[in-house]
C-alpha cells in the first residue's frame, strides 16, 4: 500500500447536486494505516471507489460536527461492518461524538439486533471506540501521531485542524475556518497543507441556489477562508504543495479550475493542487 492522500470529496456544505462533487471527506494512507478524515455523505463510495476495502477501517478523524463532515459517520462503519469487519475501529472527533455514535446506534437497534442474530455478525458497538479530544495531542501509536489546533469557524467552537506524521511526512488539514493565520505555525514545512477555499465571487451563486439570503451570506464570510488568503497561510507555512479542498462554490459550471489558480496566483507560487472527487496524491 503505497503512501497517498485521497480527495474522496470536496465540496463545501451539505447540499447535493445532480452530477456535482460530494460533501467532505478524505482517506490518508500513511505507514500501512487507513486513516478517514472526515465522513461527509458520499464517504463510504469513495473510499470503494479508491480501491479500500471496508472492511480494512481502521481510524477515523472528525473535524468538527457540521453535517457535512459527519452524516455518513455511523453508516459508514455499519457499512464496513456488513462488509466483514472484524477488527476494533477508533474514532476521534470533539465534544459530541460519542452522541453522535450512540445516537446513530440507537436509530438502527432493529437492524443491528437482528443481524447479529440472523447473521452471526459480531456486537457493532464492541468494535469501535470513539474518543472526545481538544487542542493538542490527539493520538499517537506506531510511529503515527494527530495533533490538533482549534481554528475559528463560527459559530462552531470545536473546529480543529489536524497535523497527521509519520514515516517523516506531514500533513495538515485546516478544516472549516475563516482566515486563521496561527494555522500556518501549526502547518510550517508541512509536505501537503489540505486547506478549504472559497471564491469571493461565488457567494452570490450560492445564496441564490441554496436561499437564506442575508443571513448565508454572513456565515460564509464569518466562517470561511477567501482562496487567496488559503494561498497565503500556504506560503507563510512554508508547505511544499496546497490542495484546496472544500471548495466554495464546487458545483457552478460557471466557476472552473482556472478561476481557482487565478485567485491564488498573487498569493502562492507552490505546487498548487485543485480538489476534485478522488483525486490522487502520492507522498
Amino acid at each position: 500500500m503505497s503512501d497517498r492522500l485521497v480527495l474522496l470529496g470536496t465540496k463545501g456544505g451539505p447540499a447535493i447536486r445532480p452530477g456535482g462533487p460530494s460533501p467532505t471527506s478524505m482517506l490518508l494512507d500513511l505507514g500501512g494505516r487507513r486513516i478517514v478524515v472526515d465522513c461527509g455523505l458520499g464517504v463510504s463510495r469513495g473510499l470503494v471507489e479508491a480501491g479500500m476495502k471496508l472492511s480494512e477501517l481502521d481510524l477515523i478523524f472528525i473535524t468538527h460536527l457540521h453535517s457535512d463532515h459527519v452524516l455518513e459517520l455511523g453508516p459508514l462503519i455499519h457499512t464496513a461492518w456488513t462488509t466483514g469487519l472484524a477488527k476494533r475501529v477508533a474514532v476521534y472527533g470533539p465534544q459530541g461524538t460519542k452522541a453522535l455514535w450512540q445516537g446513530f446506534l440507537a436509530s438502527l437497534s432493529y437492524d443491528i439486533a437482528t443481524r447479529i442474530a440472523d447473521e452471526g455478525r459480531p456486537d457493532l458497538e464492541g468494535l469501535v471506540s470513539v474518543y472526545e479530544y481538544g487542542p493538542g495531542h490527539v493520538f499517537a501509536d506506531g510511529g503515527l501521531t494527530v495533533t490538533a489546533l482549534r481554528v475559528d469557524h463560527p459559530p462552531v467552537t470545536d473546529c480543529f485542524a489536524l497535523k497527521i506524521e509519520g514515516e517523516g511526512r506531514s500533513v495538515v488539514f485546516s478544516s472549516d475556518t475563516a482566515y486563521f493565520p496561527p494555522l500556518a505555525d501549526f502547518a510550517r514545512c508541512a509536505d501537503i497543507l489540505v486547506h478549504e477555499a472559497m471564491l469571493p465571487e461565488g457567494i452570490e451563486s450560492i445564496v441564490a441556489r441554496t436561499g437564506n439570503g442575508a443571513r448565508l451570506r454572513e456565515h460564509l464570510i464569518a466562517s470561511h477562508t477567501l482562496a487567496a488568503d488559503a494561498g497565503r497561510i500556504a506560503t507563510a507555512a512554508g508547505v511544499k504543495r496546497l490542495a484546496l479542498n472544500h471548495l466554495i462554490p464546487a458545483d457552478d459550471p460557471a466557476f472552473t479550475e482556472s478561476h481557482w489558480r487565478i485567485a491564488l496566483a498573487e498569493t502562492f507560487s507552490g505546487e498548487l493542487l485543485v480538489g476534485r472527487d478522488g483525486l490522487v496524491i502520492p507522498l
